[in-house]
């Protein structure tokens, strides 16, 4: 008999079910008994008992089925050593739930603060196999995140929209992309989308050089430009400020997100008309991709034979196109940025395009 915990944590995303799905199925498949617990909430369902015992019609039609069946929930892992409200020790009661169940693994889905919650409980002695997910694809040690490419899709598709409507009224567009600390969605959703400056937290921008290449194309006869800017882009003046600073800085501006920061820069210097499209929580929606269905199978099924072997307290990623364990010790923590002297980066720069630098 296998017994396994299921928990999804964190920010949703398109693949969750699917990459659930391919680790229910692996075992199922290779094991004579099965019994799964579907935490509810994220951590919540493990700190406070809060499951069910799933069946393998939970698993049926989900693989093209967005968000996650099991909910999810952000729990600051910072947080994790403080008590409740009520002083309940969440790391004790997380142990509890998982001893209780008699589980013989913990298989948790999620992005950076999500796995190291997951390297806690692996330090605590439970066996914990981690899947990672997040549209940013800034996990360390895998090449690529489930979610990444179905975000970059959407992303891609906003840009797309833009296009024409840029075209047709003259204007400047902003198109605003999920990503606070890196860029990689933007990137990639920026060059796929034939954004003409790209903006990103690694390459903090002057703004009299974005200006520079609007002014540029102006010149050369072309009517609009598109700018994908992430969420957490930066400009030199604010990188330059400490943390403090830059917090204090923010807490205090006028504007929803630096899009609008942006565009009214631009506007006071060039008198253009600026607009901004903020596609928001969509980039987390609708059903994943095939890439991401594909990947998340793979990915499922190699936890699935890690369960089998019992060999635990890895992450499952992808490295070189081969699914690979690497050890939650070593990536736990550490974030994977765009290296703005990277190779992606030099040829998106020699096709012309800006990174405000």
């Amino acid at each position: 008999m296998k017994r396994i915990g299921l928990l999804t944590s964190g920010g949703d995303c398109q693949a969750l079910n699917a990459a659930m799905r391919g680790v229910v199925k692996g075992l199922s498949n290779n094991v004579e008994k099965l019994e799964v617990y579907g935490f509810l909430n994220g951590y919540k369902g493990l700190i406070y008992g809060d499951y069910r015992l799933l069946t393998s019609a939970d698993f049926s039609g989900i693989l093209t089925k967005g968000g996650t069946i099991l909910g999810s929930s952000r729990q600051p892992f910072k947080l994790m050593r403080v008590p409740d409200e009520n002083g309940l020790d969440k790391v004790e009661a997380m142990k509890h739930t998982y001893h209780k169940l008699n589980l013989n693994c913990l298989v948790i889905l999620g992005g950076n603060g999500t796995q190291k919650t997951a390297n806690l409980l692996r330090e605590e002695g439970l066996n914990i196999i981690h899947l990672p997910k997040t549209i940013d694809n800034d996990i360390y040690g895998t090449d690529v995140t489930f979610g990444f490419q179905s975000a970059i899709n959407i992303a891609t598709d906003a840009i797309d929209c833009i296009h024409t409507t840029a075209a047709s009224h003259n204007r400047v567009f902003i198109v605003e992309v999920m990503g606070h600390k890196v860029g990689w969605l933007t990137l990639y959703a920026g060059v796929a989308g034939g954004a003409d400056i790209i903006l990103l937290p690694e390459i903090p921008y002057d703004t009299e050089k974005v200006v520079e290449a609007i002014t540029r194309r102006t010149k050369a006869g072309k009517g609009f430009t598109i700018l994908a800017v992430a969420e957490g882009a930066i400009s030199k003046e604010d990188a330059a400020l400490s943390k403090k600073e830059y917090k204090e800085k923010l807490a205090k501006t006028k504007y929803p997100s630096v899009s609008y920061e942006i565009a009214e820069k631009i506007n006071k210097i060039t008198g253009i008309e600026v607009r901004v499209t903020v596609p928001g929580h969509t980039q987390r929606g609708g059903s994943p991709c095939p890439y991401d269905r594909t990947l998340c199978t793979r990915l499922g099924s190699a936890a699935a034979q890690a369960i089998m072997d019992e060999d635990y307290g890895y992450m499952i990623g992808l490295v070189n196109g081969k699914t690979k364990r690497i050890p939650l010790a070593e990536v736990a923590g550490k974030l994977k940025t765009v290296d703005p002297n990277g190779q992606m980066i030099k040829e998106a720069k020699r096709t012309g395009i800006s990174f405000g630098d």
